[in-house]
């Protein structure tokens, strides 16, 4: 398992979706261009769509949808036939399963999507408040095959605002005290994965 964490200053939800969509179109093609080898003995024995697969990462334009939105698609979806679906209980405030993920990414989309503007209630208390009061500046990329691949958001980078929002989730802003005088002391809007 390998992680990689940007953080961008002077960034938001967009600019980080668009930094995401960048970075694994970027790798992907690197890895078509420099491990054809690699990348046929899989295609032979394990997935013989994956270079049509890999080709539509790299070529065609990541989708991107509201969580609500997709939410209200995944309740059409499974109310044709709940039967079909190990989760189909999906209201605003659920955490998307991976069987969710990769409908919107295989089915409804058929190509990496971007879910974002999350419920603040599932979401870590550092991601900045949408205006809404409701949701949280958050996005995950969903790829076909795997459903979320990547995670990311928008940092809450108003002093107050964090705050009040470490004290709704009982954290003791002491215990954090590096990361509060990070806004403190005056950041741009910062974003990352």
């Amino acid at each position: 398992f390998w992680m990689i964490e940007p953080e961008m200053a002077f960034a938001d939800l967009s600019d980080d979706m668009d930094n995401a969509e960048a970075y694994v179109k970027h790798a992907v093609g690197y890895v078509l261009e420099k491990c054809s080898d690699d990348l046929q003995l899989f295609s032979k024995f394990v997935d013989k769509a994956l270079f049509a697969k890999l080709g539509v990462l790299v070529e065609k334009p990541f989708a991107r949808i509201t969580y609500t939105d997709a939410i209200a698609m995944l309740q059409e979806e499974i109310g044709k036939d709940p039967s079909k679906w190990e989760y189909p209980n999906v209201e605003f405030g659920t955490d998307l399963a991976t069987e969710h993920e990769r409908w919107l990414a295989e089915v409804a989309f058929e190509r990496a999507v971007f879910v974002y503007n999350y419920p603040k209630s599932i979401k870590a208390f550092y991601m900045r408040d949408n205006d809404d009061g409701c949701t949280v500046a958050a996005m995950d990329l969903l790829v076909p095959g795997v459903g979320e691949l990547i995670g990311g958001s928008q940092r809450e980078e108003r002093l107050d605002k964090l705050l009040e929002k470490m004290a709704d989730a009982d954290l003791d802003p002491e215990d954090y005290w590096w990361y509060v005088d990070l806004r403190r002391y005056g950041s741009g809007p910062p974003a990352g994965d």
